[in-house]
C-alpha cells in the first residue's frame, strides 16, 4: 500500500513539474492587462483573437503554416522514393543514401542552420522565402524517411511477389499494394514534420532573417519592444496544435507501431 502511494505521489509530482511551465504560459496567456504576470491579473481571451485579428500576427501565422505546408510535403516527396528504393536494395549501396536522409536530423541544429546561411548567402539567395521551404524540407526529411521506412519494414514481401507473379509491373505493385499499406506512416510522418517545421525558428531565420517573419522569428521580433499575452498565447496555440495532430494520430492510427515499437505477435 505504501509502495502504490509512493509511487502515484512520485508520478504526480514529476507530471506537475512537467506541467508546470505550460500552466504558467497558459495563465499569461489569458491575463486581462498587457502583461506577463501570473497569476493571471483578471481573465481575458482576447489574446488568443489578436493572433488573427492583428494583421502582422496573422501574416506571420500564414508565414508559418505556408513555410510548414510546403516544405514538409517536399520533404516526403523526397523521402517516399528514398525509402522504396532502400526497401528494395536495388544498389549494394542504397544506405549511403539512408545516410545522407538521415544527416540533416542528427547534426545539431545551429551547425545545419550555418550550413544553409553559408550556401544561400553565397548564391545571393538569403532572405528569399523560398530558401527556407527548401532548407526545412531538407532538416526534416528524416522524420517522413524513418516512419516510411518502418512502413516499408512492416510490409510482407509475399503480397509484393504475388502481384509480380500476376504480372503487375514495378509502377503497379507500388500504386495498388505498396502504397495503400504504408498510408499510416506517410500520414505520421508528414504530421509530425509539420508540428516540428511549424514551430522551428534558427533555420528559419538562418535563411530569411526579418525579411518574413514566421510566428517563432514574430515572437523573437516582439520581445524587443515590450512583452504582451499575446505571446504566450501563441505558445498555447503551438501546444494545442501538436495535442491536436499527435492526439489524433494516437486514436486514428497504431502509434506504438508507427513509433517502430513491434507488435507482441511479432516478438
Amino acid at each position: 500500500m505504501t509502495a502504490t502511494f509512493l509511487r502515484r505521489l512520485y508520478f504526480t509530482v514529476v507530471a506537475l513539474f512537467l506541467a508546470a511551465p505550460l500552466i504558467v504560459v497558459a495563465g499569461v496567456s489569458v491575463n486581462a492587462r498587457q502583461e506577463l504576470t501570473f497569476p493571471p491579473k483578471g481573465f481575458s481571451l482576447a489574446w488568443y483573437g489578436q493572433i488573427f485579428a492583428d494583421p502582422e500576427w496573422r501574416l506571420a501565422l500564414i508565414h508559418s503554416v505556408t513555410l510548414a505546408v510546403c516544405s514538409v510535403a517536399i520533404a516526403v516527396a523526397i523521402a517516399l522514393p528514398l525509402a522504396w528504393f532502400l526497401w528494395r536494395r536495388i544498389a549494394p549501396w542504397a544506405n549511403i543514401f539512408q545516410v545522407l536522409g538521415l544527416a540533416p536530423f542528427i547534426l545539431p541544429p545551429v551547425i545545419t542552420a550555418l550550413g544553409f546561411l553559408t550556401f544561400w548567402a553565397t548564391v545571393g539567395l538569403f532572405g528569399q522565402f523560398f530558401t527556407a521551404i527548401i532548407s526545412h524540407a531538407i532538416f526534416f526529411v528524416t522524420l517522413p524517411l524513418v516512419t516510411l521506412s518502418l512502413g516499408f519494414a512492416s510490409i510482407d514481401r509475399s503480397l509484393v511477389e504475388a502481384a509480380a507473379t500476376m504480372g503487375a509491373d514495378d509502377r503497379a505493385v507500388l500504386k495498388t499494394v505498396v502504397l495503400p499499406l504504408i498510408l499510416p506512416y506517410l500520414v505520421s510522418g508528414y504530421a509530425f514534420a509539420f508540428v516540428l517545421s511549424l514551430n522551428e525558428y534558427i533555420v528559419a531565420y538562418m535563411t530569411i532573417g526579418f525579411t518574413t517573419e514566421t510566428l517563432p522569428i514574430k515572437i523573437f521580433n516582439a520581445l524587443r519592444y515590450g512583452y504582451t499575452p499575446t505571446m504566450a498565447s501563441v505558445s498555447v496555440f503551438f501546444v494545442a496544435v501538436a495535442a491536436l495532430v499527435f492526439g489524433s494520430i494516437a486514436r486514428f492510427g497504431d502509434i506504438r507501431r508507427l513509433l517502430g515499437a513491434m507488435s507482441s505477435e511479432g516478438n
